[in-house]
């Protein structure tokens, strides 16, 4: 693979074509699952290291 095609494919993805994307891949739901994830992490954490 050369340098030219890699960068093609590059921008080509980079742009955003609305064809690659599912539609259930709604950015604010995956952000605000990731976010409640790492809150879920966060308090398992915290509530482990409070008997010490």
């Amino acid at each position: 693979m050369s340098l030219n095609s890699t960068s093609v494919n590059l921008v080509t993805l980079a742009e955003g074509d609305k064809a690659l994307n599912h539609p259930s891949l709604d950015p604010l739901l995956v952000g605000g699952g990731a976010l409640l994830a790492l809150l879920l992490l966060l308090w398992i954490t915290v509530s482990f290291n409070r008997d010490r």
